[in-house]
This record gives C-alpha cells, structure tokens and sequence, in this order.
C-alpha cells in the first residue's frame, strides 16, 4: 500500500530513541497516522512542526497498518507564528479540535482546503482577521460530520429576515421576533455567519460564534463519546472573551 497526498502537521510525538509519530491532515486521506524515521533528528524537527504543509508519502503492507511517512516541507509557518501568542492560540485550537472530532483516515477534502486558507491567515495577520475564519472552519466541520447549522430561515416563523439567533437544541435560526421571549436560552447569531460583507465582524461577534460552533461540536460530536473540548479551544475562547472586553 502506498501513496502521495499534501498534509497538515497537527501533532508529533517520540517513538523510541530516533522516531516519531507523526500525525496529519491530508488533503485525500483524512487525518492520518503514520511512523517518520529520524523525525527527532535536528533536520526533521523544524519540518515536523504543528502547522506546517508538507507533501507525504505513506507507505505500509496493509492498510490497517500504522505505516511509514517520508515527508518534504511544502510550506513553512510554524517559524512564522512563534512570536504571536494569539497566532499560537489559534494554531493549538485548530489543531486540537481537528485531531478530537475528526475520525481517522475519513475523507473531507473541503476541510483540508479551508484549514490551508486558516492557517495562512493565523500566520500573517491579527485574530480581527482570522477569528472569523475560524469560526467558519468549525462550522463546516460540523457539516461535514453530519450535524451542519441550519441558518437559511427561522425555525419558528419561516421568516428569511432578521435572524439574529440559534436554538442551542436545534441548531437553527431564530428571527428577532420570535425570539425575543427567549433570548436568554438562544444563542446570538453573528452576521458573519450568514454571510454578511457590510464590515469586518466585532470581537464581540466572533466571540459569539466560537460559543456557538463550540456548542454543538461539544454535545453532537464529542458528549457522545464521552469526550471533553481541548483545553486549546477553550483557550481560544478566552482571548476572543479578552478582545471582547
């Protein structure tokens, strides 16, 4: 078995004196495993960073193996976010989040492509800027896995208009109107989400929808295998309640 695809590095860890683990998004592939020789060698810990686009080659005699990768940088960031603890807080968020909700070798390619797109804003701009985008990601993450937020209309009314909340049970949108009784059980709707271009998204908007995708990522994805939001989520929470402020 054997093939070539582009990877995300989500984490690395020690494998005996000389090797490591290596775990990965990949564009055809989903999130994949796979055993790098040398890689706590000085050449391969720089290309084995969190964060960092390589092309890989995995190869094992069956597929249910845990393989080997030979890995080629392709794109180099995690130099790039050192100095930045909000570019750090959003690289350990995503990188958390995609290693607990997404199975293992499970094809999304849509998320890879988002994630590229994420990652490179993490690295060259401010969290105003990729806070969004963030946010964005997660909710095509709870697409893809099944459990995507229904933001097309209200759930009460059918009113295509003045949606400006979420029912933490169903996930769908709630108009202004019919919400108003119960907006202290509803969660806000940042415009952004609905695609909204009239301006960049307040701290306190990108707050809100990162307690949103984080809702339903938490009881649809992880509470029913008993499993908890990385500590990394929650501290990205905490810097967007921070800019908030």
């Amino acid at each position: 078995m054997e093939w070539t695809d582009d990877a995300i590095v989500l984490a690395s860890r020690r494998h005996g004196e000389t090797s490591a683990i290596l775990e990965v998004l990949t564009r055809a592939h989903g999130r994949h495993l796979g055993l790098v020789y040398g890689g706590v060698s000085r050449k391969q810990r720089p290309v084995l960073q969190r964060g960092n686009t390589l092309r890989v080659r995995w190869r094992a005699r069956l597929s249910e193996h845990l393989g080997e990768f030979s890995t080629e940088l392709a794109r180099a960031r995690a130099a790039e976010m050192l100095d930045s603890r909000e570019a750090l807080a959003g690289l350990n968020a995503f990188a958390e989040v995609a290693r607990a909700v997404l199975p293992e070798r499970e094809l999304h390619e849509s998320v890879f492509e988002v994630a590229e797109i994420l990652l490179d804003a993490i690295a060259a701009s401010d969290f105003a800027h990729w806070g969004p985008l963030y946010v964005r990601w997660e909710a095509g993450l709870l697409e893809v896995l099944g459990f995507g937020l229904d933001l097309s209309r209200c759930a009460a009314t059918g009113s295509l208009d003045d949606l400006l909340y979420v029912s933490p049970k169903s996930g769908r949108a709630v108009s202004g109107a019919a919400g108003a009784p119960y907006r202290e059980r509803l969660f806000v709707l940042p415009p952004f989400l609905l695609g909204s271009q009239n301006a960049s998204p307040s701290p306190a908007e990108i707050l809100a929808g990162l307690a949103l995708t984080g809702h339903f990522l938490q009881e649809r994805v992880l509470h029913p295998h008993n499993r908890q939001m990385p500590l990394a989520r929650a501290r990205l929470g905490e810097l967007a309640d921070r800019e908030s402020a």
